[in-house]
């Protein structure tokens, strides 16, 4: 009996060192009870529902007879205390126990901690609540996250900025991990759509934070010109945020406030007070997106009994009740793929004296085959499809748009990385193609801070109590466009009535006060005036500015509001029709193309006809005659010589379609130039100017001289600087022989108004630039893009023409005011007539060569015993000649008709015979 005793102890003992896990332990079979850990922090709004939520989960797995097959889940949960050091000395007592997976923490800086221990002892960590998005697989290979990342969620507000078309944000954050690495994933989605944080407020983690502090950083934010604010924090933080901000008065009309989920898991958990709602009124707020099922829906009907009704279910608790539903059936694969619970002691962990027993920590064995199950899982969960992307993050990550109003809150909509924004809930598009079509984003009414439906603009002019400076330049030319009046010191013209328009049409008032640029001596540099608004001396530039390339780079410019472009002007002189206008029609070289064409066409006719129409054959100076009559004769189509051959006619009808072609436009310019009088200048656009080396004219101030130079490569000597129309004058009447210019370049506007008092010059070809004019201002501002809509309005409903009539309409001279051009007809635009007819001969010359060459071959010597003279080359060649310049019989080529002819017409063929007999009998008696 006392052996029996002593043996029972025996086994006693091993079971429960087995049990243990000390050392490389076997159990063949299924355990009776498998450990999992739970950290988190216990009096938060999220480790509140968690708790429940965790506890409900296990008591589900252990009821349910198809997971785990009899198989005990058994958690232990550990608080936190949002804490890193606490959450690493939790993991280190689950591994005591031999724990093989830890759901948790909700803290993305605990995780970050946890991860190093969980990676060590190779138990996967299944965390619903650290939102991190540098918490990456490749670095914590063992960390699962079983909620959304920061990523998705940052990537939602940034589509929110964009629908509503805000261009700047300001981040208030929590200075840790978990802020700095969202507001650092914020800032890349907005710059992925043009918009970006023009200010980051990082607030100190921990109790230290006062109320004071909060209001510090507020007052800094209220001088600013943003009115969008993201508020990434915790909920007792975002709480005091919100209270400040409602008594600086930045929970009013004009302001937009975006909060983060940490919002709407309070809101989804307790009932706040109406001190707090009232302070929350028209902010945005998104929540993790889970899908309506029945499933979720007796699950929340079960809650109460659950809770007593302390704490509501958010959709942290949600993910925290199907991550234990993730491990168990990870666990039930893992052990029916054969796979043992072991644990094995890390050699590298000794005791090195003390009260820390580091041996008692051991190692999952099989923790990279659980992890594998874990991610492979493919399950219906409360929060909808469980399942990882490559990358290990959820399918179809999604979140909900809600605005609170009132004492609670309203859906606007929803997003996800599938849709983008929607009114219809994420799942109903999964069984499309993706879209993310600006067109298909859209929300429902939101209320704003403010309680107003108008969508702020998001930005105010900083400041307060300053006037925006605004450059104009102080022209001495041209003041028409832009003009200082000395006795009041304010500013007129077309350009300035356009902005005043312009901004009379802002829904807002734009305080702000000319400043002039220059000193009215002469035309100040556009260029310096654009760097002053790129360095911030002043707030923007209204003037006749050009939008060119280089100025684009360092400011932004509206919508143009007048169309400019460079052109040539020039003197230019009348032409008298003359006794020689006949002439004028065509160029010289297209003159010699067609006298060359007519010469080549007649001999190509002859060398077809020459061997069977006797009209082309006779005397050397007979066919001469008849070739040069041929060709002439063609242009009036009174050419009495017919063409017999194929290719002859196909010759002949190419080329009359190319006579008639050039006597239309012969025709056709000569009356031109007899009935509209004509107009010449040796200067015939900007490609004579890159030709000349003589002076050339440019307004002082103007781009035209960083183009001409840079662009168009004109030596800076060549280019002369001019200030006024009367200027312009004069040195165009001087021309460059007498000490002034031989053309000027200028922008189309200037030019316009110029010609309407100065008749004696022209625009000489095109504009070779097109550009506009525009009002400049600081990169990225939000002016520029309202005022450029102010712009288009204007455009529309017809002021800007007015205004454009008030100020620039002026009588012209005459219709002579058309751009100068040669009135000539060139070889370019006929080269095509002539390639066509060019090839057309070629080939009917390549062809009637060819049949000589065959004929040629095929004939027989007349003696056949004169074998020398038969090889000889210049016979051979006298033999060529002679087939070219014989008669062909026509008797021959009868015979050669009728053997490819039916008997039924060899009557016809002999009737044409004897017909042709005493023709042929006077032929051979003339020859």
């Amino acid at each position: 009996m006392n052996e029996l005793c002593v043996w029972s102890l025996l086994l006693l003992l091993l079971a429960g060192s087995f049990s243990n896990g000390v050392g490389n332990n076997v159990n063949l079979s299924r355990p009776a009870v498998v450990n999992i850990g739970a950290v988190f922090t216990f009096d938060s709004t999220i480790g509140k529902a968690s708790y429940y939520a965790i506890k409900q989960a296990v008591d589900d797995v252990n009821s349910n007879s198809s997971v785990l097959h009899g198989t005990k889940l058994h958690v232990e949960m550990r608080n936190s205390n949002c804490s890193g050091f606490h959450g690493i000395i939790g993991a280190v007592q689950f591994m005591e126990v031999n724990t093989v997976a830890v759901i948790g923490p909700q803290s993305s800086e605990v995780a970050n901690a946890m991860t190093i221990v969980a990676n060590e002892l190779q138990v996967p960590l299944l965390s619903f609540g650290a939102t991190d998005p540098t918490l990456a697989s490749l670095q914590f290979p063992f960390f699962v996250r079983t909620t959304q990342s920061d990523l998705y969620q940052m990537t939602a507000v940034a589509d929110i900025v964009e629908h509503y078309n805000w261009k700047q944000v300001i981040a208030i954050f929590i200075d840790d991990d978990y802020g700095r690495n969202g507001v650092a994933a914020m800032n890349d989605a907005l710059a992925a759509r043009r918009c970006k944080i023009s200010y980051k407020a990082g607030i100190p983690p921990g109790p230290g934070i006062s109320r004071g502090d909060i209001m510090d950083i507020l007052v800094k934010l209220a001088v600013m010109d943003s009115r969008v604010i993201v508020l990434h924090v915790y909920p007792a933080l975002g709480f005091t945020v919100f209270s400040v901000a409602q008594h600086l008065g930045m929970m009013d009309g004009g302001y937009v406030w975006i909060a983060t989920d940490w919002l709407s898991s309070v809101l989804d958990s307790v009932q706040l007070s109406p001190e707090k709602m009232d302070s929350m009124q028209g902010v945005l707020v998104l929540r993790q997106h889970t899908p309506d099922s029945d499933r979720k829906r007796t699950f929340i009907s079960r809650w109460n009994n659950l809770t007593d009704g302390s704490v509501g279910p958010n959709s942290y608790a949600l993910h925290a009740y199907d991550s234990v539903w993730l491990v168990a059936h990870a666990i039930d694969s893992f052990l029916n793929q054969g796979h043992i619970i072991s644990f094995s002691t890390n050699s590298k962990l000794r005791s090195g004296g003390g009260n820390l027993h580091l041996e008692a920590m051991s190692i999952f064995d099989g923790g990279k085959h659980l992890l594998r199950n874990i991610l492979q899982s493919d399950l219906m969960g409360l929060t909808g499809r469980i399942k990882f992307n490559t990358d290990r993050s959820l399918f179809h990550p999604a979140y909900d748009v809600i605005n609170i109003i009132g004492t609670g809150f309203r859906q606007i909509g929803y997003w996800s990385n599938y849709s983008g924004l929607s009114t219809l809930p994420p799942e109903t598009f999964y069984s499309n193609l993706a879209n993310f079509s600006i067109a298909t984003q859209q929300l429902h009414s939101v209320v704003w801070p403010g309680n107003t439906v108008v969508k702020p603009r998001g930005w105010v002019f900083p400041n307060y109590g300053k006037l925006l400076r605004i450059g104009v330049p102080n022209r001495v030319g041209y003041r028409e466009f832009v003009s200082k009046s000395l006795r009041t010191n304010t500013f007129k013209g077309f350009c300035i009535d356009v902005f005043t328009a312009a901004v009379n049409l802002l829904p807002y008032a734009v305080p702000y006060e000319f400043i002039s640029y220059g000193d009215g001596k002469e035309n100040p540099s556009y260029t310096g005036l654009i760097n002053e608004v790129a360095n911030g001396f002043f707030d923007g530039a209204v003037g006749d500015i050009a939008i060119a390339r280089n100025r684009t780079k360092i400011v932004d410019f509206t919508q143009p509001f007048a169309a400019s472009g460079l052109v040539v002007v020039a003197p230019f002189k009348k032409l008298n029709t003359g006794a020689w206008a006949f002439l004028r029609p065509f160029s010289p070289p297209l003159w010699g193309v067609i006298a060359a064409f007519f010469l080549v066409v007649g001999l190509v006719v002859w060398t077809l006809e020459h061997r069977i129409n006797d009209e082309f054959r006779g005397t050397p100076k007979t066919q001469l005659i008849t070739v040069i009559w041929f060709s002439l004769s063609t242009l009036f189509y009174s050419h009495r010589e017919s063409t017999v051959s194929s290719l002859g006619r196909l010759v002949l009808i190419l080329w009359l379609f190319v006579v008639l072609i050039i006597n239309s436009s012969y025709t056709a310019s000569l009356t031109s130039i007899l009935t509209v009088q004509q107009m010449y200048s040796p200067i015939h656009g900007i490609e004579t100017l890159k030709k000349i080396e003589e002076p050339i004219g440019y307004q002082v101030g103007s781009f035209a001289y960083h183009y001409l130079v840079e662009e168009i490569g004109i030596p800076e000597s060549l280019l002369k600087p001019l200030g006024t129309p009367e200027i312009y004058s004069s040195q165009l009447e001087l021309g460059p022989k007498n000490g002034g210019v031989a053309a000027v370049v200028d922008e189309r506007p200037y030019v316009d108004l110029f010609l309407s008092s100065h008749c004696e010059f022209r625009v000489i070809g095109q504009e070779f630039t097109k550009s506009g004019w525009g009002f400049a201002f600081p990169r990225d501002s939000p002016l520029a893009v309202d005022l450029s809509t102010a712009i288009l309005t204007l455009s529309e409903n017809g002021d800007l023409q007015r205004i454009y009539d008030k100020w620039l309409s002026r009588s012209t001279c005459s219709s002579e005011n058309a751009e100068i051009d040669s009135d000539r007809l060139h070889l370019q635009s006929f080269w095509g007539l002539f390639l066509v007819c060019g090839m057309t001969c070629f080939v009917a010359l390549l062809i009637y060569f060819l049949q000589i060459m065959r004929k040629f071959c095929n004939s027989n010597p007349a003696d056949p015993e004169s074998e020398s003279q038969r090889d000889s080359h210049s016979n051979r060649i006298q033999k060529l000649l002679s087939i070219i310049d014989e008669k062909e019989d026509p008797m021959k080529r009868r015979s050669k008709r009728r053997k490819t002819e039916g008997p039924e017409d060899e009557y016809a063929s002999s009737e044409l015979r004897n017909n042709d007999e005493p023709e042929m009998q006077r032929l051979d008696h003339t020859f």
